[in-house]
């Protein structure tokens, strides 16, 4: 399928018996699950141990396509009868076979997700059917219950709510409906949808407590506070309606993971991985720092301030911002700057060190926390994250973890999201916009 060099196999043979080792989960997760797996996994990466430089050779558009072609055939093939994808049970994290475990929300929006943002819809492209599918399993299981069931399913003990939170499934699936709802849907469908997405936004507000944090949070739930308040954000640009109080909680709560005096980190929510914690601040500030960008950069073009101003407090109510609003806008500004260069550190972007799902998705978020932001800065990611995918790629087209989040399932349709995220920028660029 595709080409490795003797240096990269050799590279990620040594990795891959440096890894061959079983942990027993001891108390709060301190030790989780590692997994074997002979072939390469998408987050066996030498992330932090070897420099981006050697990887240039990737970062050639045209090689990308064939491997997201390789990675949704996989997909395809991994969904079950139902319509649905599996990431299997917390208790099972070794399991490979996608077709040897239950579907689950949260699995089947990443999948459906990365199906749309790899271009095909409802209506055309090659996974429709599969997408339709996917489409009507998430429906059926959120018009099933009802406004006083606290999740949109019956199936516990999963790998994803484990380690992200209970109820990650609602808040995925509010996001994959956001974004269907963005694409032409006939009329039945639609109304559909948006009821579905309306049921997600209420079980996401409502389990959001007074500080912000999502309940029932998992071995690193400030991962599911992060994709709850993306969640809200692309529900909101799509005509839902939120609770203003609940937003702003959740931004600070995500906003104050980074100490901008001490420059610390808290990781009390992440596991004690910075990765977790950094990069859902940086997603949790994005829209406001952008905001705060663009009103200097307005009032620049107006005369109002001179091209060398920054983003202060100050500057900002000179323009007429208030002053609660102009401190609340540069600290998310402050905060995501810092919390976007920290994520993208060699060191930090290790993360559990033997990487698993939750490292992915932390990866995902940064990059998408810079489209929102409408940084340029996307494309050096971009590259770094893609030239590594490409070249981890199981023979199959799929991708795995080796710790807590293993599955190939989930994981494959996070790889795809990030692989093909420039053909949903607009989209995402939309979610920044008030």
């Amino acid at each position: 399928m595709k080409t490795k060099t003797k240096f990269l196999m050799s590279t990620l043979a040594i990795i891959v018996l440096s890894s061959a080792a079983l942990f027993v989960n001891k108390g709060a997760e301190k030790e989780p699950f590692i997994v074997k797996n002979e072939k390469g996994c998408v987050f066996m990466t030498t992330f932090g141990e070897q420099s981006s430089d050697g990887y240039a050779k990737y970062k050639i558009k045209e090689n990308i396509q064939p491997v997201v072609n390789d990675g949704l055939a996989w997909l395809a093939s991994a969904q079950l009868e139902n319509g649905g994808y599996g990431a299997g049970s917390h208790n099972r994290q070794g399991e490979m076979n996608p077709h040897a475990v239950n579907a689950d929300p949260a699995t089947t929006s990443m999948a459906a997700m990365a199906i749309l943002r790899s271009g095909s819809t409802l209506k055309t492209g090659e996974y429709k059917e599969e997408l339709n599918k996917a489409v009507e399993f998430l429906l059926s299981q959120v018009e099933s219950v009802s406004k006083d069931d606290v999740f949109i399913t019956a199936e516990k003990g999963t790998q994803i709510q484990s380690k992200l939170g209970n109820n990650i499934d609602a808040v995925l699936t509010a996001q994959f409906f956001s974004n269907l709802l963005k694409e032409q849907l006939d009329g039945k469908t639609k109304k559909r949808v948006q009821k579905g997405l309306d049921i997600c936004v209420d079980k996401i507000q409502r389990a959001t407590d007074k500080d912000g944090k999502m309940k029932g949070a998992g071995w690193a739930g400030v991962l599911q506070s992060g994709l709850a308040t993306s969640a809200l954000e692309s529900a909101e640009s799509v005509g839902a309606t939120l609770d203003e109080v609940v937003i702003r909680s959740q931004k600070n709560y995500l906003k104050n993971n980074y100490d901008e005096e001490s420059k610390s980190v808290k990781t009390t929510d992440g596991a004690g991985i910075i990765l977790y914690s950094v990069s859902n601040s940086a997603r949790g500030s994005a829209k406001d720092a952008r905001k705060a960008k663009e009103l200097i950069t307005k009032a620049k073009k107006e005369g109002k301030l001179k091209e060398d101003d920054k983003v202060t407090v100050a500057n900002l109510q000179n323009i007429g911002v208030s002053e609660s609003e102009a401190i609340a806008y540069t600290s998310s500004y402050n905060v995501y700057n810092a919390s976007k260069q920290t994520a993208q550190q060699n060191d930090v972007m290790s993360g559990f060190g033997n990487n698993g799902g939750e490292e992915f998705l932390s990866f995902l978020q940064t990059g998408e926390s810079m489209i929102v932001n409408d940084d340029s800065d996307w494309m050096t990611w971009y590259d770094n994250i893609s030239g590594r995918l490409m070249t981890i790629q199981n023979e199959d087209g799929s991708w795995n973890g080796h710790h807590c989040i293993t599955s190939p399932a989930f994981c494959t349709a996070t790889s795809l999201l990030i692989l093909s995220i420039e053909n949903d920028i607009e989209n995402l660029k939309q979610t920044g916009e008030d």
